[in-house]
């Protein structure tokens, strides 16, 4: 271990840097304070406390944006021994990773009233046709059209898992989309699912339907090594909630899909996940192997996690369908935490009507998530969307892409009315501090312990270096920034008063960042082409290669809080009128 790193890790143990209690900041203490990992923590408190003086909390306030006089400065120095001791401890005490805070996120306003909902799925209805006579035309087929196949006979779950085994065996390679399959999990599950069928036992419309899960959900058993080096060993000893709500559904388990590191970008600790319409490119992330699994076939759907953009990002990357939805509807217990106040599961699929079929299974309340809400879910893909108000603002679409400017065309043609829409212009950037601030308490062993370096991505912006900087956020700040969040809320309320969706390209305008933090649902549905440059994971051309790919892309509808049946049938039917749900990447066709 090199002596910088040390002295960086004897620094966070013993409590020299502690700006979030105290308002101090200064790297010079690594000397002063005398600090290791050997000396005991009353000590290592009182030798970062004896070497703090007003020059030190002078240097340090310009961290955080403040100035004070040589007389208040003097005066705060008694203070800092105790709250340098207090966070001593608190860094000692063993915190799991699924401990949450007391302060627990509800993205309902007091005194609005929000629709009861009772549990009611009604599909389409359109007819699957006849079984396509080749194997890949089968493996590409929506969930709707496969759940109806295997419900009629026309194809049992034990020959479409061994479809999509093989297919991960042929492709799974090439796309890094797989960090553990379990071919023994699938053609098990996928047998009992045949005998329950055979003797008149059809679980639903997932009855037979195998699916890829994300590495950072937990099945009993089999490794979830969220992504990163310190947990590539890592095995769950019990089942997450949405594994058993899927098992009980009837789906059928193939493997783990990659995500990045801890939940952020495309690269995990052996590789980086790729996008199957240009392979040169990472598929973005984190959710990066459900969405590229998915559009590369080798999967029925996925389940895929959002904080900030997990699953809306790598959807669009690699044009999967993925729907966020409404904080707090779908458990989180036995996925890991990055961030309590944002973290949210859901369906990644190639239509959007598999995403309704997904989410049915997956919805309900569960005491062991701290954010979870009871919540019915009621959806009729196939409804009729005319004279529903859609919201949308015209400059979102000037600073589009055709593929966006032509599914805002298809939702008029459709029959919608289109209200325009404005936001304020708010420091919407400003809530972003809290995602930096929750996952680093949320992984703050990796940061002690010096294991953040053992991560594979250590550009700035990535964890590491996020993590090791949230340590100067000032309290203070965070505070007033989850304030901020209060004002954003009532802010995306009153927009929405009337409306019965949104429509935009997924990042117009910081919606992206705003739903997020209120909690709104978000579909990224398929929308059509776009001739890109490679690109790198921040989506930015990639350098040296100027060559142009017909990539797909999707574009995103956004619904008032648990109103996902909203935005569901509205997707379908724009979805149908776009035409390009059905199509598939030449390299894996």
């Amino acid at each position: 271990m090199s002596k910088t790193s040390s002295s960086r890790r004897d620094l966070l143990k013993g409590g020299a840097v502690v700006t979030l209690t105290a308002g101090l900041a200064s790297c010079d203490l690594a000397s002063s304070s005398g600090a290791s990992a050997e000396a005991s923590t009353g000590q290592a408190s009182a030798d970062a406390g004896a070497g703090i003086s007003t020059d030190t909390i002078a240097q340090a306030e310009r961290l955080v944006g403040v100035e004070y006089t040589d007389a208040e400065r003097a005066q705060m120095l008694s203070g800092f021994e105790d709250a340098i001791s207090q966070a001593t401890q608190l860094r000692a005490i063993e915190k799991p990773n699924a401990l949450a805070p007391a302060c627990v996120f509800d993205p309902r306003i007091p005194g609005i009233e929000y629709r009861d909902q009772a549990d009611r799925l009604e599909r389409s209805g359109v007819d699957a046709g006849a079984l396509p006579s080749n194997d890949t035309d089968i493996a590409f087929a929506p969930v709707w059209k496969l759940s109806q196949w295997i419900a009629s006979g026309a194809i049992s779950s034990s020959r479409l898992t061994e479809i999509y085994l093989s297919r991960i065996e042929q492709y799974g390679s090439t796309l890094e989309c797989f960090v553990t399959v379990t071919p023994e999990i699938a053609r098990a599950e996928a047998a009992r699912c045949d005998a329950e069928l055979a003797a008149g036992n059809n679980r639903g419309p997932l009855h037979g339907i195998p699916y890829g899960m994300k590495d950072i959900i937990d099945v009993a058993g089999v490794k979830a090594t969220w992504g990163a080096m310190p947990y590539k060993d890592r095995v769950a000893t019990e089942d997450a909630r949405i594994a058993v709500m899927l098992r009980e559904a009837g789906a059928v388990l193939l493997g783990k899909t990659t995500n990045g590191a801890i939940a952020y970008g495309d690269r995990w600790f052996d590789g980086a996940t790729r996008n199957p319409w240009n392979t040169d490119e990472g598929s973005s992330g984190s959710s990066a192997g459900s969405a590229s699994a998915t559009v590369g076939g080798l999967v029925g759907f996925s389940i895929g996690t959002e904080t900030l953009g997990s699953i809306v990002s790598p959807s669009n990357r690699c044009g999967a369908t993925g729907l966020r939805p409404t904080f707090g509807r779908v458990s989180r217990a036995g996925a890991m935490a990055l961030c309590w106040s944002l973290d949210k599961l859901g369906p990644i699929c190639r239509s959007v009507e598999d995403t309704a079929l997904v989410l049915a299974a997956i919805n309900g309340q569960d005491d062991n998530d701290a954010g979870s809400l009871a919540a019915g879910l009621e959806i009729d893909a196939g409804a009729d969307v005319r004279g529903m108000k859609v919201g949308y603002n015209p400059a979102w679409f000037e600073n589009g892409s055709d593929a966006d400017r032509a599914s805002l065309e298809a939702a008029r043609a459709a029959g919608v009315e289109l209200v325009e829409v404005n936001l304020p212009d708010l420091p919407y950037g400003s809530l972003l501090m809290s995602v930096e601030a929750e996952a680093a308490a949320a992984f703050e062993e990796l940061t002690l312990n010096n294991q953040d370096d053992s991560l594979v991505w250590q550009d700035d912006a990535a964890w590491p270096n996020t993590w090791r900087r949230s340590r100067f956020i000032s309290a203070v700040d965070l505070i007033n920034s989850d304030r901020f969040r209060r004002q954003v809320m009532s802010v995306m309320n009153e927009a929405f008063d009337g409306l019965d969706a949104m429509i935009g390209p997924n990042f117009a305008n910081s919606l992206l960042v705003i739903t997020n933090y209120t909690g709104h649902p978000q579909l990224a549905f398929r929308s059509g082409y776009t001739q890109r440059t490679t690109r790198t994971p921040s989506g930015m051309p990639a350098s040296g290669d100027e060559s142009l790919h017909s990539v797909m892309q999707t574009t995103s509808l956004w619904a008032p809080l648990f109103e996902e049946g909203n935005i569901i049938s509205l997707g379908r039917e724009i979805e149908r009128r776009l035409g390009v749900a059905d199509d598939q990447p030449s390299q894996f066709s």
